[in-house]
């Protein structure tokens, strides 16, 4: 190559690179000036406020925890959340309006977000359902303490739900009131949501006028066994007739992930990390969830119950959850619909679910 050439390939390589370090320093100073803008609208400012982030000693771990809410007398409310591994911090801003009610407590589980970023993959022979139970246990005797309350609300989401009911069936002294959305019963949960998911997928194929795949879900849809043979049959034509995903949501709060304050871009790695690394131990035919159900546990409650359920829920259809509550005995339950209500209420319907917490379970909770 003659060395002419060569020099304005060499210039034109360093003009490139200078135009890509400007843009990351561009783009990194604008998220930097979108996150103190954020800052400054979810900033706690009442005397009596609290808002602080941290890890904890749980389990043997270190485990993260935020904590937030404009009155300390406020009842503390735990949110457990779903994935299993999707801490729910990144993802919470609409839940500003809870702050004036409850003080909030988000927890990256074990194998979640900062708690995974701290511990990584050392974590995986510990990743079982008995241990997380227990961590959910030592998390709430921790914020009784700090916190100085004698019992809180504990609020479970998917997975969240699923060990969150396992936790005030271990310590319901600890708790005044359980809350579960998209709520989780066990394999029954998971078997009516791959039923849907072939009767959607029978109403593509019609519509598509397609006879290979009505005639390859028509056994399935008579009798919907959730088999690997018959999964793989499911995902085959999820694919080929473009099925959206049932869990989908437009995140209602007025902050993305991306410009929450005080979460780096690392931060959003080991979200993401969390959830696939939580997934292996946690999810699937072999996993907890789809290995027992909730019936087993028995059905009687010292607390007050109450489930709350999105009749659109592709993801954890609500039917099963409402045959479970049917069966409980509590000092109190309500079971509510939330019409055109999905999977993710408390993300992108928070104001409707606080309206709920406030009218059914506030009268529960004491200060």
């Amino acid at each position: 190559m003659p060395r002419k050439a060569a020099r304005l390939i060499g210039v034109s390589l360093l003009g490139v690179t200078g135009i890509l370090i400007v843009v990351a320093a561009a783009g990194l100073g604008f998220r930097a000036y979108r996150q103190h803008l954020a800052a400054e609208t979810l900033a706690i400012r009442s005397p009596k406020g609290v808002q602080e982030g941290g890890f904890v000693d749980i389990g043997g771990i270190k485990q993260w925890i935020q904590i937030r809410g404009e009155d300390r007398d406020n009842p503390v409310l735990l949110f457990v959340h779903g994935g299993p591994g999707g801490s729910s911090w990144p993802i919470s801003s609409g839940w500003r309006p809870w702050e004036k009610h409850f003080t909030i407590v988000q927890w990256d589980q074990r194998g979640t977000g900062r708690t995974y970023g701290a511990a990584g993959d050392t974590l995986a022979p510990t990743m079982t359902l008995e241990r997380m139970t227990q961590d959910g246990v030592e998390l709430a005797e921790h914020l009784r303490t700090h916190l100085h309350k004698d019992r809180i609300v504990l609020v479970g989401h998917s997975w969240g739900s699923f060990l969150g009911i396992h936790m005030v069936k271990q310590r319901p002294d600890l708790f005044s009131a359980y809350v579960g959305t998209g709520q989780v019963v066990g394999r029954t949960t998971f078997e009516k949501a791959f039923e849907l998911t072939i009767a959607r997928l029978q109403r593509l194929a019609a519509f598509a006028n397609n006879p290979e795949a009505l005639a390859e879900l028509a056994p399935i849809a008579s009798q919907p066994a959730l088999t690997p043979e018959n999964r793989l049959i499911a995902d085959k034509w999820s694919n080929a007739l473009g099925l959206p995903p049932a869990g989908g949501f437009q995140l209602a709060g007025p902050i993305p992930p991306l410009f929450m304050p005080d979460v780096s871009l690392l931060d959003l790695y080991n979200w993401r990390k969390g959830v696939a690394f939580s997934a292996q131990y946690l999810t699937g035919r072999n996993g907890p969830m789809f290995q027992s159900e909730m019936a087993s546990m028995g059905f009687r409650s010292s607390i007050p119950m109450f489930f709350i359920e999105g009749d659109a829920d592709g993801v954890t259809p609500g039917e099963p959850a409402e045959q479970y509550f049917k069966e409980i005995t509590a000092p109190h339950k309500e079971f509510v619909w939330v019409r055109g209500g999905d999977h993710f209420i408390p993300f992108d319907r928070p104001d409707e679910f606080l309206a709920e917490l406030m009218a059914r379970v506030m009268p529960f909770v004491g200060n």
